[in-house]
């Protein structure tokens, strides 16, 4: 999905995440479906790979890129001799011979007959929409099912789309009890953040005055506003970081960060700036495409 190698490292994950996500985010391409779900991938394959554990256990092959729990694979097929016992690949189909899609084909019904039966009930999949935030921080949400019952789905913090909730017990009822629910969640795009892995983008305006003379500024956070301080000086595209302000601690994974891209507006300037403007004289003449003309 980002078109990065399987030993990529980090840098080149987020590289590749940053020039795909500009080509299709929605903001830029107001209206095209295609372009939307192909940003939910990118950020979804994204968060997946920017987490070191989430990382080692799709490569392990414990779960797929969903995050969906992966089936174990044979047993002690795996290890027989002769002809009937030829070696299976990781996806469980074996060399020359029938897949689990096969015999899924074949006994299928039947193992959905004798569930139904006297087991326990299928296993049924939904979908859940939630908002960014609640995503990054964690959330219950209430999910209506088509049979009437309602679930009450405990998203955990730093949840991204794509990836999907197990319910036990939730499912399809049988004699025997109810299946499992799987609960695909997608995570609408917000306004001004973004994400990559566990860290927080957003693009933060500040006054002419405050970028001159820093000083400290309300910065808006997924856990609500932050006091930060701005260096005097300050131009646009200055990045400053909030430590553990990213998606929240959750089990072994650690907090990440959220980075402030400084955006530099002027609005519109009175009599009083526009003179002094007229009479400054630095004791250097600032030029900022200076760089741009000498290298012509």
């Amino acid at each position: 999905m980002l078109g990065v190698a399987r030993d990529a490292s980090q840098e080149q994950i987020r590289a590749a995440y940053r020039k795909l996500a500009k080509q299709h985010h929605p903001d830029l391409n107001p209206g095209n479906a295609k372009a939307e779900e192909r940003f939910k991938a990118i950020s979804s394959a994204n968060a997946m790979l920017s987490d070191p554990v989430q990382r080692g256990r799709y490569d392990r092959g414990e779960i797929d890129a969903s995050g969906q729990e992966q089936a174990p694979g044979p047993s002690y097929r795996d290890h027989a001799e002769g002809e009937r016992g030829r070696k299976y690949d990781r996806t469980g189909a074996r060399s020359g011979g029938w897949s689990r899609d096969d015999l899924s084909d074949i006994f299928g019904s039947m193992f959905d007959r004798d569930r139904e039966s006297g087991g326990i009930g299928r296993d049924e999949r939904y979908a859940l929409s939630t908002s960014f935030i609640d995503a990054i921080n964690g959330a219950t949400q209430r999910l209506t099912l088509p049979d009437g019952r309602t679930l009450d789905v405990k998203i955990p913090p730093g949840t991204s789309s794509g990836q999907t909730l197990r319910l036990r017990g939730q499912g399809g009822e049988g004699q025997g009890g109810r299946g499992d629910a799987f609960i695909e969640i997608t995570v609408a795009a917000h306004s001004f953040f973004t994400r990559e892995g566990r860290d927080i983008r957003l693009e933060l305006p500040v006054t002419l005055s405050e970028a001159v003379l820093g000083g400290q500024i309300s910065v808006p956070t997924p856990g609500g506003p932050v006091l930060m301080s701005i260096p005097p000086g300050s131009d646009s595209g200055t990045k400053l970081r909030l430590r553990g302000r990213g998606a929240p601690k959750h089990g072994e994974t650690p907090a990440g960060d959220l980075y402030a891209t400084l955006r530099v507006e002027v609005g519109k300037a009175d009599e009083a700036l526009q003179q002094f403007l007229r009479d400054w004289k630095p004791k250097e003449a600032f030029n900022p495409r200076r760089a741009m003309e000498s290298a012509q």
